[in-house]
């Protein structure tokens, strides 16, 4: 089965380039999952325009048609279940239990939007003429980009592309260069769903040479991206530049989960281990921030570690497999420097964690989880800054108040989880604290496709995915059809001439 050999789709076409780049397996870096064309500006180029001349007939067919493309692609998807949580799992890292919820969320996304095709897509209001009909409706923006993370590489770019498609719009699809099988496996499903050619165009390669001249591109009416705080802001600069085009981006999170005076201390301290360890707290909605009340603070600490020096590494295809690795070098790297900075900025170590070289870890990009206790200090680098990795901060606060203001005090705010028994309580979180996913008596992960994901501040612009890509892809138009046989026009505006 592996190595894959992948290629771009253009226009219903699989075509390759002169240079490839090559997928290996985060937990044996001698294992290769697949080689990809490095695609650049002329790749773009065919797939923009192949796009683009889809989008005249692919708009004109209903969203029920449409949802019927949707539909066959997700019955491919529960085919291929096993197949694709498995491809998910040795190229991105994750447990197999990781890989496959992967996959069941792309599933759910694929069922939710096939049976958005047959629900209302507007409105038929009241004008204040009685003979007028007023309408509000949904029309498609065009050309499409949909650039989408590694971490989630099944769910995520049908978070973006199949909402794109069922309204109407067209989509070239960029599949990060970390887990590009997953993207080009997509690509073989929906062709073999029987979405016409050029509808879906999907084209590999880095973010220079690919990404780059694809947001920049004249003919792409709306950017979707999932990804870093830097590179969402440099696209969202890109679009500021052309009046017609809109970006919609999810750019990660600070995020924390707050455990208050009454909190229940079973689910708290396993709420902040799925929250801070699942996919080795590389999702952006990890929590690597434990804002703990001063009361319960020391009985809190005392069972988490416990429970973290626990936790199985390995090898995702491991059913005992916990934690598998990190992405890449370059995801040990930061983990090591939010791991120093923590030591710099005078942090109690709890947990040290370590680089894993040896025995089953020898080939693999394997961590430990470091774990430390720290009061809050205004600009702290690592209170403040995402570190994408299994680095936790346990941070004692006084009361309510003080542990949502120290929850804020980051320029991200994408996901919080607060434990606590008192309604009261979780209510003041809800209503003081800067956020776009918020949890009660969870951690803070689980999302679900048919809520909106986003945030706010450095974690979006609030355009939020899943659910709400909806709102991204269209414009909303309004309509007025007037049945008398004269015009008679709003706010008692003279038609006399």
């Amino acid at each position: 089965m592996y190595p894959v050999q992948g290629k771009n789709l253009i226009n219903g076409q699989w075509t390759e380039t002169k240079s490839t780049f090559q997928s290996l397996n985060p937990a044996n870096s001698k294992e290769i999952i697949g080689t990809l064309p490095i695609s650049g500006e002329a790749e773009v180029n065919q797939a923009v325009a192949a796009a683009k001349k889809a989008f005249h007939t692919w708009r004109d067919m209903s969203w029920v048609k449409r949802a019927e493309y949707i539909d066959n692609f997700a019955q491919l998807l529960k085919r291929d279940m096993e197949q694709l949580s498995e491809l998910v799992t040795k190229e991105c890292g994750k447990p197999i239990n990781e890989g496959k919820a992967d996959v069941v969320e792309a599933l759910h996304m694929a069922q939710y939007m096939a049976g958005l095709g047959r629900m209302p897509t507007g409105f038929v209001i009241s004008s204040e003429i009685a003979a007028k009909d007023a309408f509000i409706l949904r029309k498609p923006k065009g050309v499409v980009a949909c650039i989408s993370p590694w971490n989630f590489p099944i769910a995520i770019p049908l978070w973006l592309v199949l909402p794109s498609v069922v309204a109407g719009n067209t989509v070239v699809f960029k599949p990060s260069e970390e887990t590009p099988i997953c993207g080009h496996r997509l690509a073989e499903l929906f062709v073999e769903a029987g979405f016409p050619a050029g509808v879906i165009n999907v084209i590999h390669g880095n973010g220079k040479e690919a990404g780059d001249p694809l947001v920049k591109h004249k003919d792409v009416n709306t950017v979707l991206f999932t990804g870093s705080r830097a590179v969402g802001k440099y696209i969202q600069q890109i679009a500021a530049n052309e009046m017609y085009k809109f970006v919609a981006t999810e750019m990660g999170g600070k995020n924390a989960t707050i455990i208050l005076a009454d909190a229940d201390i079973d689910i708290a301290v396993n709420a902040a281990l799925l929250g801070g360890f699942k996919t080795s707290g590389q999702r952006c909605v990890s929590s690597s921030r434990m804002i703990v009340d001063k009361k319960i603070e020391p009985e809190f600490t005392k069972r988490f570690v416990e429970k973290v020096k626990q936790i199985h590494i390995g090898d995702g295809l491991k059913p005992e497999t916990f934690m598998g690795p990190l992405i890449n070098q370059k995801g040990v790297e930061k983990w090591k420097l939010h791991n120093q900075k923590a030591r710099e900025e005078g942090a109690e170590i709890l947990v040290e964690g370590k680089e894993l070289t040896e025995g089953e870890h020898a080939n693999g990009n394997f961590v430990s989880p470091f774990v430390y206790r720290m009061p809050h200090k205004a600009g702290s680098f690592v209170l403040r800054e995402e570190a994408f990795s299994p680095h936790v901060a346990i941070i004692p606060v006084d009361g309510l108040e003080h542990a949502v203001e120290v929850y804020n005090d980051t320029d991200y705010g994408l996901a919080l989880a607060v434990i606590t028994e008192d309604y009261r309580n979780w209510r003041w979180v809800r209503d003081h604290a800067e956020f776009g996913l918020g949890y009660v008596n969870l951690p803070s992960i689980g999302a679900e496709v048919h809520l909106p994901f986003g945030g706010v501040k450095g974690s979006g612009n609030g355009h939020p995915g899943a659910e709400g890509i909806i709102d991204a892809v269209t414009h909303r138009v309004a309509w007025t059809v007037n049945h008398a046989h004269e015009i008679v026009l709003a706010q008692g505006l003279s038609t006399k001439v």
